[in-house]
């Protein structure tokens, strides 16, 4: 490994262009009274602004639209402009925020939110009621084109709605006045106050909304009403967000501006960070570089923070030879996850033999093995099935906004050469090309890391209920498999419940639309100076309450 110190000085030297720091102290003039003697000496010295130095994981955000965002840093800009009717506190526990307190009924089947009434959008309107009920309802008609919004099928009328089989006035959620949110759901869902911690569920302001379609890409038009507003968006190159002057509980913000940077260059990042340009290393600013991990890891400065998420290979099985069962199965029994885990990721870190992460305490039980001797025949079979001698050409993608996805597409190219005699092409995509290829099935195969959003294995295991859910890249359903996944949504037994998804997680890993390599941890570097970050047992990163220490 060449020398560290000079490697970054050098990057250092290239990148000041990068550099963040802001804001000094100035000294005032002396003042002095009507009779012409000098005025009692104040402290009138400017206080510097707290100023948090941040980087956006694969550049420029895809949206800052809470119905269309679908991404890690999307929704980080998101849910630091904007408040659900909960939001996680410092003790990373759900607890009420646009709601001053809510009620269920009896049958579990009816919830009611009242909401604060104090409450302010940035532009001083009042937040009431209406504000949810117009999002929720904008996020489910099928002309928004929101992935997540299959998260508010829990509601009743919310599928039909967003399928094209019912009307916007049968959802069941209504404003019954503006401090009074009522919500109908379809069966029991004991996670669904949880739920609504997730932007798909946060308010919009109406009148932006519908006044100016683009109203979410710059600042004088974006509306939010959470603890940060939006100042500055200089697309591909930064975002500067301050704090809300309106948010209701401002008192607890600390943090005068968050100054957003897009360094797609893991390296590049690492050198401000090591200069303190930039005041996070690592997850989720950047992903650490992977010649730096191992020497990192031995030194102690990496902190591995658990996260239920799943890292896989998604094949788009509307795509031959994808389209047959055993030539998917061949591609991941091929696979040797735990030496490509140590080599690429962390020593360590789990491979993955199931889909949904032991955490989710689902099952713990492997459901297939890794057997290159069973992948070779596999895959004459299922070339043979298809009527064809030999694979045909094809590619594996991945984002170019992180330095592992080219790695782990290396690894997976030389195994699948070795494994299974062929030749694999792969290619790199700019993050937001990639994340658009794949939701307009325009691929073959990919890179794939899925996160919790919620503490329950339904959220693992729904996005494959109907190949036309947004967030289902494989475009792979199965009527059985929905059966089981729409039984758990009726099942009250939390026994009988987890056997019904662990049946429906079977199937999945037995037709392979998605072939998983490891389950992920979150590695960032330790900066001191940061405090009151908010890393969310279920993904995303909360502002509110970070302080900087310069």
């Amino acid at each position: 490994m060449p020398d560290l110190k000079k490697r970054m000085g050098a990057l250092l030297a290239s990148f000041l262009i990068f550099q963040l720091v802001t804001g000094c102290s100035t000294a005032q003039p002396t003042a002095t009274d009507n009779k012409g003697t000098e005025a009692p000496k104040t402290d009138t010295a400017k206080v510097k602004e707290m100023v948090l130095n941040w980087n956006a994981d694969g550049g420029e955000p895809p949206t800052a639209d809470p119905g269309l965002a679908s991404d890690g840093t999307s929704f980080d800009v998101i849910t630091a402009c904007f408040e659900g009717l909960t939001r996680y506190g410092t003790d990373g526990k759900i607890a009420g925020a646009m709601a001053e307190t809510y009620s269920v009924s009896p049958d579990m089947l009816t919830y009611t939110f009242q909401l604060k009434k104090d409450a302010l959008w940035s532009n001083g309107d009042p937040v009431t009621a209406h504000d949810f009920e117009f999002a929720w309802k904008r996020n489910l008609d099928p002309q928004t084109g929101s992935e997540y919004a299959y998260m508010l099928y829990f509601i009743k009328g919310a599928e039909e709605f967003n399928t094209g089989k019912g009307s916007k006035d049968d959802v069941g959620v209504k404003a019954i006045d503006d401090h009074t949110l009522e919500v109908k759901l379809n069966s029991p869902a004991p996670f669904f106050y949880e739920l609504t911690a997730f932007p798909t569920l946060f308010p919009l302001h109406k009148k932006t909304v519908e006044t100016n379609p683009a109203w979410a890409a710059s600042p004088e038009n974006y509306i939010g009403n959470g603890p940060f507003k939006m100042e500055t968006w200089e697309h591909k190159n930064k975002l500067v967000l301050v704090k809300n002057d309106n948010y209701h509980d401002k008192g607890a913000v600390k943090l005068d501006k968050i100054v957003w940077s897009m360094i797609t260059d893991t390296n590049t990042a690492q050198a401000l960070f090591d200069s303190g340009d930039l005041d996070w290393g690592g997850h989720p600013t950047y992903t650490l570089p992977v010649d730096l991990l191992q020497s990192l890891h031995d030194e102690g400065k990496i902190v591995l923070d658990p996260y239920p998420n799943t890292v896989a290979v998604t094949f788009n099985t509307t795509k031959p030879p994808f389209t047959n069962k055993k030539v998917r199965q061949a591609f991941s029994y091929a696979i040797e996850r735990q030496p490509l885990v140590d080599g690429i990721v962390m020593p360590g870190v789990p491979a993955a033999y199931a889909w949904v992460p032991p955490s989710m305490k689902l099952s713990g039980n492997d459901y297939f093995q890794e057997d290159s001797a069973k992948a070779k025949q596999l895959l004459a079979e299922g070339l043979k099935e298809l009527g064809l001698t030999a694979m045909p050409e094809f590619t594996f993608s991945y984002g170019t906004g992180d330095d592992r996805q080219k790695k782990l597409a290396e690894a997976l190219q030389d195994q699948w050469k070795k494994n299974l005699g062929v030749e694999v092409k792969i290619s790199g995509l700019e993050e937001k090309v990639f994340l658009q290829n794949k939701r307009s099935k325009n691929y073959q195969f990919a890179y794939r890391n899925w996160g919790a959003d919620f503490n329950d294995p339904i959220n693992f295991l729904e996005i494959f209920k109907d190949k036309t859910v947004g967030t289902n890249d494989a475009a792979w359903e199965n009527e059985q498999y929905r059966k089981l996944i729409v039984d758990s949504y009726l099942e009250l037994d939390t026994a009988k419940r987890n056997a019904i998804m662990q049946q429906a997680e079977q199937i999945l890993m037995d037709e392979m639309p998605i072939a998983p390599i490891y389950y992920g941890v979150r590695p960032y570097i330790q900066n001191d100076k940061v405090k009151g970050l908010l890393l969310n047992p279920f993904g995303g990163r909360d502002f509110k309450y970070t302080t900087v220490e310069k």
